[in-house]
């Protein structure tokens, strides 16, 4: 049987995590408990884990010509990607994102420097075109240039190849047709919220929220919601899918756990409840570990 074929146009960074007894306040300088480094970048976040359930995975992405980016190729290589489409410049460092994790909680707080992500340009994704339409879904992020993204969704829409897009990380202002273009829009709450002014702390807001998503030309909207799981809102109605109830020590990339899986699903030809299910179940597991990417399961550790 062959494997999923998925393509990401994505973010590469390293992530350089200090976890302390809570999240230091302004001007604060707090001592930390221990510091870890590790590959992250929301894009090359949610390529990891489709590889580590078996994905054929290409990855566009743009390095610095330094260390960090020697290194995150040969991360690459070692799970297996198509790595020719993965770019170098010498023009910025490879991107990074420094991570305070609060150890009680589990909640973290994030600075990202793009670096050479910023240089990820339209032209760049047109000249691997064939990466995406070869795929069977196309994954995209907000963490490199809007107009690099939305090259991406047009060569997959145009393709026929299923379009995902996270917007990520979360900002206010996005054109008509990053929706027109997406088959699924995924966002979490705050990035719910920050597109639509509306709040999402109950499912009816949520539902709410999605609707105005979905007016605006999505064709199906799932908005993640942390512990209570995911939520899919189509023309049709509204579906909450719950997730495992976990204690969570280290909630960085969740969410990247979840989109990640759920496109593997999708590919594999799950159905799109069942494929957010699963995609809750990998996310929940996640949060049950530190780090970002060293979160994720591999397929043989998932259960039955």
């Amino acid at each position: 049987m062959s494997r999923p074929k998925i393509c990401v146009v994505g973010a590469s960074n390293i992530d350089l995590v200090s976890y302390a007894p809570r999240l230091p306040k302004l001007g604060e300088t707090l001592t930390g408990t221990r510091f870890q480094m590790g590959f992250g970048g929301k894009g090359a976040n949610q390529a990891v884990m489709a590889a580590k359930l078996g994905a054929e995975v290409a990855m566009i992405t743009k390095l610095g010509d330094d260390i960090f980016g020697k290194d995150t190729l040969k991360n690459y290589e070692t799970l297996g990607f198509a790595t020719s489409h993965v770019l170098f410049t010498s023009e910025a460092s490879t991107g990074v994102a420094p991570i305070w994790v609060d150890g009680a909680t589990g909640n973290n707080a994030i600075i990202v420097v793009p670096g050479a992500n910023d240089l990820l340009t339209p032209a760049d994704v047109e000249a691997r075109r064939d990466a995406i339409t070869q795929a069977q879904i196309v994954v995209c992020q907000w963490e490199v240039p809007l107009e690099t993204t939305l090259a991406a969704l047009r060569i997959g829409r145009a393709a026929g190849v299923t379009t995902i897009f996270n917007p990520a990380p979360a900002r206010a202002q996005l054109p008509p047709e990053a929706y027109q273009l997406s088959d699924i829009f995924c966002p979490n709450e705050s990035e719910t919220e920050l597109l639509t002014g509306q709040p999402v702390a109950t499912q009816e807001q949520a539902e709410a929220a999605a609707h105005m998503l979905l007016a605006r030309g999505a064709g199906r909207v799932i908005i993640t919601l942390g512990e209570r799981g995911s939520l899919l809102v189509t023309a049709e109605g509204a579906q909450h899918v719950p997730a495992p109830q976990v204690k969570a020590i280290d909630t960085t990339g969740a969410g990247d756990a979840f989109v990640g899986s759920l496109a593997y699903f999708l590919a594999a030809g799950a159905p799109l409840v069942d494929a957010m299910q699963r995609a809750n179940q990998i996310a929940a597991l996640s949060v049950q570990r530190t780090g970002t990417q060293s979160s994720f399961p591999s397929a043989a550790e998932l259960p039955p």
